[in-house]
């Protein structure tokens, strides 16, 4: 039996490929091991957000090569795609698998091996599966997904691509346009993850806000058919556009129970100059009141966020405004990320590039911030009464104790004489456990 190691680098989507990839080795009769061991394949599932992650490809595919020189190296996904000639060049890579044709890994792996008994694969090219992404309209690949090793929550991809092109993104190129899993299969993929054991479902994508504009569909429609489902107790949501979250839009998610009060509204800077040199689509007007929208129909909605500091041409009267902006709609998470270059988009060539020093004294501050307001959303819920889905057991300053998360994604232990695996239970909140767990006694 051949053995197989994947590694992940990225988003939630590239987590969901790399897991339906597995998936595909395990059903071709490979064995599944630690990525530090040695392996007849190597699958690398790249990122190519930053410079920096294009590097950390790069040497995970060397280190995997390192590992066991006799083995396939597959390099796939988005640095493959933006970086095509130099991921051809590197003597690492066996094998290179661009994004929609990742349903080609066992087949690729088939040549790649009968290549290699024939004794012709070292005069043979690299096997490649790659496409034009940004030439002809590509449809949505399916890579179903069955079970997943989190058991109680499951990410799903359900669209992929973007049309933004904000002027610090390269994904657009590296992901195609926009492309959306229909909703039929989608629900015939919940209700599989459903059977094996999977409570909890988080619909995600490239640009989750444009699932449907393709065939005519909606995000919200899929929601509903999802709220269907048997088995499934509780829906999130990846990341969404500001712009989606309507009076109508907020108002009917409100009225589906199963739908968690858990909102990431993209942001990036509370500046509006900021923004449209970002060439983001809406001022923070238009963000500020997306987020009222969602506090009038969900009490204490956790809404959360990312945030970029030293954006090029970002002064100190920019970054105070998106500070102050930050502190008013009072987050309870935030992801702050200092501006990188990344070679190919328009803000790399900008002027009035911020200096690094700058970018971590601001980076800081709001870090500080954020610390800050995260407590404060949490000490909401001490006295009150919770549910939480438990996962499973958790060892805290030696002691054992269950672990889950409540609809607004809140971290939570409690102790339990009886299994609290994939459980939901309610109970008091009596305090902290520390800075970001909070402790519940359960009602039995």
């Amino acid at each position: 039996m051949k053995k197989a190691a994947l590694h992940n680098l990225g988003c939630k989507v590239n987590a969901y490929e790399t897991e339906a990839m597995q998936q595909m080795l395990e059903e071709a009769g490979y064995e599944i091991v630690p990525f530090s061991q040695k392996a007849d394949v190597y699958v690398i599932n790249t990122c190519s957000v930053t410079n920096m992650a294009d590097r950390k490809s790069r040497q995970m595919l060397h280190r995997a090569k390192k590992i066991n020189p006799d083995a396939a190296v597959v390099a796939a996904g988005c640095y493959v795609q933006t970086s095509e000639a130099e991921a051809r060049q590197d003597e690492a890579v066996d094998i290179l698998i661009g994004n929609n044709q990742k349903a080609q890994l066992i087949h690729r792996l088939e040549a790649f091996f009968a290549g290699k008994e024939s004794k012709e694969n070292k005069s043979q090219e690299k096997a490649e599966s790659l496409l034009d992404i940004n030439g002809q309209p590509q449809t949505f690949e399916e890579l179903p997904l069955s079970q997943t090793r989190e058991h109680t929550r499951a990410f799903l991809k359900v669209q992929d691509g973007c049309n933004q092109f904000c002027s610090y993104c390269i994904i657009p190129y590296a992901r195609g346009r926009v492309r959306s899993c229909k909703p039929e299969t989608v629900l015939k993929q919940v209700r599989s993850l459903a059977e094996n054991g999977c409570k909890e479902i988080v619909l995600t994508g490239i640009h989750l806000s444009s699932y449907g504009m393709d065939f005519g569909g909606s995000l919200l429609e899929l929601i509903r058919l999802v709220h269907q489902a048997e088995g499934i107790e509780r829906i999130r949501l990846g990341s969404l556009e500001p712009r989606v979250v309507t009076e109508d839009f907020a108002k009917a998610l409100s009225e589906l129970p199963k739908v968690c009060p858990h909102f990431h509204l993209s942001l990036q800077s509370g500046c509006d100059e900021t923004l449209k040199r970002m060439n983001r689509k809406y001022t923070t007007e238009e963000y500020e009141a997306s987020c009222n929208i969602l506090r009038k129909y969900f009490t204490h909605p956790a809404i959360t966020t990312d945030v970029i500091v030293g954006f090029p041409g970002e002064t100190e009267e920019e970054f105070a405004k998106t500070k102050e902006f930050l502190q008013r709609i009072h987050f309870y998470e935030m992801h702050i990320f200092k501006y990188s270059v990344r070679k190919g988009t328009r803000a790399a060539v900008m002027e009035q590039q911020i200096p690094e020093e700058i970018k971590t004294k601001r980076s800081a501050e709001l870090l500080t911030l954020a610390d800050r307001m995260s407590a404060e959303f949490r000490e909401y819920y001490v006295g009150k009464t919770q549910e939480v889905l438990f996962e499973e057991p958790v060892i805290l300053e030696d002691r054992e104790y269950y672990g889950g998360y409540n609809r607004e994604y809140v971290r939570f232990v409690a102790k339990s004489e009886m299994p609290l695996d994939n459980c939901l239970r309610r109970g008091e909140v009596t305090g902290k456990l520390s800075d970001e767990i909070l402790y519940m006694n359960c009602i039995q």
